[in-house]
């Protein structure tokens, strides 16, 4: 048995809170090229049956090259979790608590998306804080696709008077 070895030292990352946080920090989150695979398991998951998302003919009757991802397949690129923002709230991170997004520009199967997290807004509260991000996805050709907000709730490290 090793007494030096402690399991919750065992960590991805230090532990921070939320005044450790600066408007402008940016975490990347691993790009992924959007197979068909994808867009089987997202309509699977979602029930979502518009051939828009599965059928190839149709799309490009409608003129696009191929599948056009549903917007909400955009967006799940952006979850904190495939990066590493929640590994460095960790103890801190109390919860997703607001979203919103638009969406630019299609993607379709094929397109390789490069999401992005980066501090927006930060509103201290008495005993925690909001930390507002920006979230973006780009494509393969720099061309902005998904563009939004997440919002969490962290602890602060020591209260407000």
């Amino acid at each position: 048995m090793n007494s030096e070895f402690d399991p919750s030292r065992h960590q991805l990352a230090q532990s921070r809170y939320f005044e450790d946080f600066e408007v402008g920090e940016r975490f990347v989150i691993p790009s992924r090229t959007m197979a068909a695979s994808h867009f089987l398991a997202f309509q699977a998951a979602s029930g979502d049956n518009h051939p828009i998302h599965y059928d190839r003919e149709y799309c490009k009757r409608l003129g696009y090259k191929d599948l056009l991802a549903h917007g909400y397949q955009v967006l799940i690129q952006t979850a904190a979790g495939a990066g590493m923002f929640p590994h460095v709230a960790d103890a801190s991170l109390i919860g997703f608590i607001e979203q919103s997004s638009r969406f630019l520009a299609p993607v379709v199967a094929g397109d390789t998306l490069y999401p992005a997290l980066t501090v927006k807004a930060l509103k201290p509260q008495r005993t925690t804080g909001v930390l507002t991000m920006a979230s973006t996805v780009h494509n393969q050709d720099r061309v902005l696709v998904m563009a939004g907000e997440q919002s969490y709730l962290l602890r602060r490290r020591t209260p407000a008077a």
